[in-house]
């Protein structure tokens, strides 16, 4: 067996080695400061990206799961090789000739590690196969490709290849380049039988399954005689290699689109990836023989930087019920995404490939952006089942399209579809109203997950939040049940949270990052909690008295109020009074809270954005002070009442006054 690497070659190679090049393969990076990137971690599922590459020192780390290390540990760990074959890769990689110590030049063939020989094998296989498209016999695969409107050029930019008829042509070719047949049988490639293992893929168009750093793990085989007995579509069967579950086609093409147009267009087959491509969706992908599902969603988020800030999924699918079912599978999916889901559906059923085909590249195009929210197109299916023309029908549609609509994640947009369901049912719209409601309330989990709607269910918090508070916002954290302050055990403090019964852990829904009253509720937290001093005075007086509509922000401002009394000056101890004082689950939040960096560069404009938030807040307390009064003045009977109609009145004056001049000042 050859010897290790030496020492200084190892050095060498991670010296030599750009590590946000790597990570950029794999994770979109973004610049987060001076010297700095920061995406989506790719070794735990989150919202808000946490995980920190700095390649002036050549690592990388995660701040919501505590994952760091350098550029060699980055590929073991994400192409789950040895350290010995992640230094070979990355030599490879800059073309650095490595030393062993046995004076040799490196581990055999049949010493590679499995993952890197089925590579190996998985990569003559797709040169073989491109090599055959060539040839007389590949004519009827050249012909399949004409016919839907695919060139030489397309084909070979799309890698697609054929498998000769026959049932041992690349058998020999692998074995040829030194392949055992143990080594074959487990690439996928090859069946076995009484006389031992021949292709799996014969006489078929061929198309390369590549993982997001462009290596092929597997291959999907189209048919094309009529004597072939097989499925239409036979794809590689699972492998070391080849999860389907974890597979998209074109994510290697699609990945750099996807990241910088924010947008991910899911098709059902390689050849709707193909047209769509070509037409100039070059953000287009599709599972392999599954759903889209969890995994794939997965690697979707890291690749649109979910945070919140944007993007969007747009899901193609026939127009016939199979169709209908499997865009209803995707909207049970659509929880796990910040970015809004859509659904495009071309009525006549054609695919993109039928499209463009028939229509051209125009009509891809226009699908793609004839595009609907996957709820209504939910909502208009639930509908469908049901007879609108009589009154049964109508109540049917009701019960069953209100949880829908409940599911919406965005609350601004959920009353507005509520009213739109109201008029395609023909109802009341408080009836409507009252049926969505009822079916959030039925949905909400009584502990352990979020309500429906409710982002960042299972994912973990970011900041400082995995150094201080261990396992983040899930399990513990506030993404759970939802804390009630109504529900008392036996306190009644005015103006603070009541805390859960004894023996039970409070927990939070996770704040909607795109709801602009918990935007600022939570930005003026921050303020209090790295600027406390500018609290002094009559500020600290109205944010005492302010009111937080957020249930784990109204908590943490409960917490403040408890502990501005005791505060000595010092921010460190500051910070760690109120993480003691608030609910357990809490905590990481503090820290976090403590930790994000404010938008400014300078101390005076530190000062100036903290002065803007908390006039923000303070106009956000008196707006809603005014709409109680004159909810009051507007109750009142002013001939009966006249000195208390005048009061009314004055206090609404006074408020308006500080209204404009906290805004002036702002």
């Amino acid at each position: 067996m050859a010897g290790l690497i030496k020492r200084e070659d190892i050095d060498e190679v991670r010296q030599r080695t750009d590590i946000k090049e790597v990570v950029d393969g794999y994770v979109t990076l973004k610049g987060a400061g001076l010297g700095s990137y920061k995406g989506l971690c790719p070794f735990h599922d989150e919202r808000s990206p946490s995980f920190t590459v700095r390649p002036q020192v050549g690592r990388y780390h995660c701040f919501g799961c505590g994952e760091d290390g350098d550029v060699i540990s980055f590929v073991q760990k994400l192409d789950h090789t040895s350290f010995h074959e992640a230094v070979e890769k990355l030599a490879a990689r800059i073309g650095y000739e490595l030393r062993y110590e046995d004076g040799g030049t490196g581990p055999s063939r049949e010493e590679v590690g499995k993952r890197q020989r089925l590579l190996d094998a998985h990569k003559i296989a797709d040169e073989f196969f491109r090599a055959q498209l060539l040839t007389a016999g590949a004519a009827e695969g050249r012909k399949f490709l004409q016919q839907r409107g695919f060139d030489r050029a397309a084909a070979e930019h799309f890698g697609v290849g054929y498998a000769p008829q026959g049932w041992d042509a690349l058998l020999k070719h692998l074995r040829g380049r030194g392949f055992t047949d143990p080594e074959l049988k487990l690439t996928g490639m090859f069946s076995e039988g009484n006389r031992g293992i021949y292709d799996r893929f014969r006489g078929r168009l061929i198309w390369p399954i590549r993982d997001i750093a462009g290596d092929t793990i597997g291959f999907g085989a189209r048919k094309l005689y009529e004597d072939d007995q097989g499925p239409k579509y036979l794809n590689t069967p699972e492998t070391t290699l080849y999860k389907k579950s974890q597979v998209l086609y074109g994510i290697d093409l699609a990945k750099r689109n996807i990241a910088k147009d924010r947008q991910l267009v899911v098709v059902e087959g390689y050849t709707d990836v193909m047209a769509c491509h070509l037409a100039g969706i070059t953000t287009a992908v599709a599972t392999c023989g599954t759903a889209f599902a969890a995994d794939h969603i997965k690697i979707a988020r890291r690749l649109l930087s979910d945070d919140g800030t944007g993007g969007e999924v747009i899901f193609t699918f026939d127009g016939d019920a199979a169709g209908q079912k499997a865009a209803l599978r995707a909207f049970e999916e659509d929880q796990r995404f910040v970015a809004q889901t859509y659904v495009a559906v071309e009525p006549t059923g054609a695919d993109p490939c039928d499209l463009r085909q028939t229509r051209g590249d125009a009509a891809v195009r226009d699908l793609i952006s004839s595009r609907r929210p996957l709820f209504e197109f939910a909502i208009r299916a639930t509908l469908r089942k049901h007879n609108l023309d009589t009154v049964e029908g109508r109540v049917a549609a009701l019960r069953e399209s209100a949880p829908v609509v409940a599911q919406i994640r965005d609350a601004g947009l959920r009353p507005g579809y509520a009213r739109e369901l109201a008029g395609w049912l023909g109802m009341p719209i408080d009836d409507v109203t009252r049926a969505v409601a009822a079916a959030a309330k039925r949905a909400a989990p009584a502990s352990g997950a979020p309500a429906p709607g409710a982002p960042g269910g299972g994912a973990q918090g970011n900041g400082a939040a995995g150094r201080a508070g261990g396992a983040g916002y899930n399990g513990a954290g506030y993404n759970g049940a939802g804390y009630n302050p109504a529900q008392g055990n036996g306190q009644n403090v005015p103006g603070v949270a009541a805390l859960p019964p004894s023996g039970v852990l409070p927990s939070f829904h996770r704040p909607d990052p795109r709801d602009p009253v918990a935007s600022m509720e939570r930005q003026a937290l921050e303020v209090a909690l790295q600027e406390p001093a500018m609290l002094g005075g009559a500020a600290w007086e109205r944010f005492a008295t302010a009111r937080f509509a957020t249930p784990a922000y109204q908590a943490i401002h409960d917490a403040i109020r408890a502990t501005a009394p005791g505060f000595s000056g010092d921010a460190v101890q500051w910070v760690e009074a109120l993480r003691q004082e608030v609910p357990e689950p809490l905590q990481p939040l503090v820290s976090e809270l403590a930790v994000v960096p404010l938008p400014a560069h300078t101390a005076e404009a530190v000062q100036k954005y903290c002065r803007d938030i908390l006039a923000r807040l303070f106009e956000l307390q008196i707006t809603r002070v005014k709409a109680d009064k004159l909810g009051q003045l507007q109750r009142l009977d002013a001939a009966a009442h006249p000195e208390e109609f005048q009061q009314l009145n004055r206090e609404l004056m006074m408020l308006e006054m500080e209204r404009r001049s906290l805004r002036s000042d702002a």
